[in-house]
Order: structure tokens, then sequence, then C-alpha cells
């Protein structure tokens, strides 16, 4: 199975935060799981490097991480139309797809609506820790949310 790693969680993974055997859980599942990132994800990490003043041992590190993981650009077709698709239905506005019943148009980040269609497009599994991408799932993709409050 393929899977896509939003922000947080590569984060969690440099910083071996307690999610880390959670996160490894996922995998430990699946025989050969192929993980994958945005090139918008890899963008926030090295601008939160270079905001946080990381020394070059955590950049270092952070680059290593980076190069375990398939990073896919945002420059297909498919992916710019699939984040228009999700920006459309997010804000209630995508014709011949409306929102469930009792929900109102949500803002997502332009950044989480690129990770979404990353995901959306090639088929995988989004990983997170936040529920930002809640009312994508099953419409566009399938997202396993890894509750920080849990651990």
């Amino acid at each position: 199975m393929s899977y896509t790693l939003d922000t947080n969680i590569i984060l969690h993974i440099l910083k071996n935060s307690r999610l880390v055997p959670k996160i490894r859980e996922l995998f430990e599942q699946d025989t050969n799981p192929f993980l994958l990132i945005s090139i918008v994800t890899k963008a926030e990490l090295i601008s939160i490097a270079i905001q946080r003043k990381w020394g070059e041992k955590k950049l270092k590190s952070l680059h290593d991480l980076l190069n375990q993981f398939l990073t896919v650009p945002v420059d297909s077709d498919q992916l710019v139309n699939k984040y228009a698709e999700i920006d459309s239905y997010s804000q209630g506005k995508l014709p011949d797809m409306p929102l469930p019943k009792g929900v109102t148009s949500i803002n997502m980040g332009k950044n989480d609506l690129w990770i979404a269609s990353t995901a959306s497009v090639t088929g995988s599994r989004l990983i997170t820790t936040d529920q930002d991408f809640n009312h994508l799932i099953k419409v566009f993709l399938e997202v396993t949310v890894i509750d920080q409050k849990e651990i």
C-alpha cells in the first residue's frame, strides 16, 4: 500500500516523538509500504528549519529523512485539477458534488490542499495528526488520523 505523509508526521519522526511507535505500527502491517510526500511538505519542513535556525546536524537529519521518501511534484495537470476540485468541494461550490447536509464551507490551507491532492491522485492513504482532511474522507481519499492525545 502507498501512504502520503503529512508534514506533521515527518516532524514527529524527525523528533522521534512518542508518536513514532504508533506511526511505525501503521506500516509494519504492510509487507511493502510505499511512502511518499508532496513537494509542499518538503518545502514546509525546510522553511521550518530556516525559521527555527536548525544547526547542520539537524538539517542533515532532515535531508537524510526526506531522501527516504518519493517526493511528488505539483506540476502535473492531474494534480492541479484535483487541487481545484478539492478546493471547490471544500467551499461547497463543486457542481454535482455538494457538501453533506449540515456541513458549511471549509477553508483549507493551501498547503493542505496540495497534500490532499497528492494523496488523492496517487491513490495513497494520507497519514496525519490533524483533523483538517476529515471532510474529504471517502470522497477524495482515505485518511488515517493519529490522535496525539491517545498516546
